[in-house]
């Protein structure tokens, strides 16, 4: 290959094959799009050095088929875990009281949301909130204030005592 040929022009000349490659190993697209994406992420940190493969191309494939290996052990390997202990219990579904709160949490604007969810679930103080999201801790104490404020005005029948009793957050 001739180092003249930059990254996107080789991306662009063998992406098409490569996902028909991906998908001929893995008999999956989706599955296919990852590797192939991986192996081009790959190929972009080593991107010097590959300048001067003799067939960049191939070294490409060569990651692809490596990729789908490791995926396919891993999946086997789960598969095993799962014949020997059985499925996972199936998970129940959500209660009233959550979907209301997921729901109204989703109105809030992304940064309350966040201060919310570091402060109440992680037990975060303002201060490790403010270090986190750098901003000053009158910005996250005012996020967490609207943000009650609004979740209170937004579920006005569900009470702290609800929420605590459900296990709800």
């Amino acid at each position: 290959m001739r180092d003249a040929e930059s990254f996107d022009e080789f991306y662009r000349s063998t992406a098409h094959r490569m996902l028909r490659y991906g998908y001929a190993v893995t008999g999956d697209h989706s599955e296919a799009q990852d590797l192939v994406q991986e192996a081009y992420a790959r190929a972009w940190r080593q991107w010097g050095r590959l300048t001067t493969h003799p067939a960049p191309e191939a070294w490409l494939r060569l990651v692809v088929a490596r990729l789908a290996t490791d995926r396919w052990r891993r999946l086997t390997g789960w598969r095993a875990v799962v014949r020997r202990t059985g499925p996972p219990d199936p998970v129940p579904p959500p209660n009233e009281d959550t979907v209301l709160l997921v729901g109204a949490l989703r109105q809030l604007p992304a940064a309350q949301r966040q201060a919310l969810a570091l402060h109440y679930l992680y037990d975060m103080s303002v201060e490790d909130i403010a270090r986190e999201t750098d901003v000053p801790t009158g910005t996250v104490k005012s996020w967490l204030s609207r943000g009650r404020a609004r979740l209170a005005a937004l579920l006005p029948d569900l009470t702290d005592e609800r929420l605590e009793a459900n296990d709800v957050a």
